[in-house]
């Protein structure tokens, strides 16, 4: 090995050396700060929130010797990509380093402890939030993509279990003050974001070892109506032919109903093929509703159908006139079909743009 080389594996091991014992120091804050909340040690939380101030000073230098070896060394492909990916993931460190202090502050503010039910919830989202960290950062000064795509679907979970507890919070309402309550939904949503904090830091490993850019996100979409025989299957059925790449698409009732043979011939000579369509009531709770990012209601609001939208859920309520047309001739009947998925088109093209821009596809 030449001496230059020596000399670059030495700055670049220092580098990681650093990396690995900001994210230590980190992840300790998080620690204290969710046990100052849990035990109402006060001074434990205002330590933890001065000791961030050591945390940004290791943040910076992290940062300078990033920016050092870029220009010493002049890397090229695999070691720039690194270097790109450590000023990232050290953004994503600091990111983390705030939200340790945001629930120190909140905790010496609280006018009422946590009762049973809401320490129990903190210490599962604060558990599973912080095994992805960890696994997280290891997968990074490993170098290793294939821990950190592993890593990444733990945030699904996390999530999950995010929305869990917020119902929970809000069962618990009555027994907190508004304050306290703003306060805890302040803790929980903390701990949420260090799963997506610790997810960049996964797609930055990613791209350091392999070159991969982050894959656009693929979103899951759900059409309600009333009986799941005409509005939902049309807006599933368009979504999934026009925009496979962009999303997964269901549709679902209020009820099961019957599919009428001859409004599936005349939807068929208009490009939608609903034949094999077997039409299904929404059975679905709250826990499956979580899995989808969009709830779209075809007929009515969108409360008629579930008791209440999961946290993460968006929800949308399109409004199709004359959608049943039995008394009209067939080539009435055939216009009006059509112009109702043309209809149904729009307004699903014009949600997948927003969604994923105007290169959804």
């Amino acid at each position: 090995m030449s001496h230059y080389e020596e000399r670059l594996e030495r700055d670049l091991s220092q580098i990681k050396q650093q990396a690995t014992m900001l994210a230590k120091r980190v992840d300790e804050a998080l620690s204290a700060a969710v046990r100052a909340l849990l035990s109402g040690d006060d001074k434990l939380a205002y330590a933890t929130i001065l000791g961030d101030q050591r945390i940004n000073a290791e943040n910076r230098k992290l940062d300078r010797m990033c920016h050092a070896f870029i220009g010493v060394h002049l890397p090229s492909a695999g070691h720039l990509r690194l270097m790109t990916a450590m000023i990232h993931a050290n953004v994503a460190l600091e990111r983390v380093g705030d939200y340790a202090v945001t629930i120190a502050r909140e905790s010496v503010h609280l006018a009422k402890r946590p009762d049973a039910v809401i320490k129990r919830e903190v210490e599962l989202l604060a558990g599973e939030s912080r095994q992805m960290f960890k696994q997280a950062v290891c997968a990074f000064i490993d170098g290793n993509a294939e821990k950190a795509k592993a890593t990444m679907i733990m945030a699904d979970q996390v999530e999950r279990t995010f929305d869990a507890v917020f119902a929970d919070l809000v069962n618990e309402g009555e027994k907190f003050s508004i304050e306290d309550l703003f306060a805890y939904l302040g803790v929980f949503n903390s701990l949420e974001r260090v799963s997506d904090q610790a997810k960049n830091i996964c797609e930055e490993t990613v791209f350091a070892v392999t070159g991969q850019t982050k894959a656009a996100k693929v979103f899951r979409i759900l059409f309600l109506d009333d009986d799941n025989t005409l509005l939902g299957p049309i807006a599933e059925a368009v979504a999934r032919k026009n925009f496979p790449e962009s999303g997964e698409y269901r549709s679902l009732g209020r009820q099961a109903g019957a599919m009428a043979p001859e409004v599936v011939s005349l939807l068929q000579e208009t490009g939608i093929d609903l034949a094999r369509h077997q039409p299904k009531a929404l059975e679905t709770g709250h826990h499956d509703l979580v899995d989808f990012h969009v709830i779209v209601s075809l007929q009515g609001p969108v409360r008629s159908y579930v008791d209440s939208v999961p946290f993460h859920s968006s929800a949308l309520e399109w409004r199709f006139g004359g959608a049943v047309a039995a008394d009209l001739p067939d080539d009435q009947r055939r216009e009006h079909y059509a112009a109702l998925i043309r209809d149904i088109a729009v307004q699903v093209s014009n949600l997948m743009i927003t969604l994923r821009g105007e290169e959804a596809d």
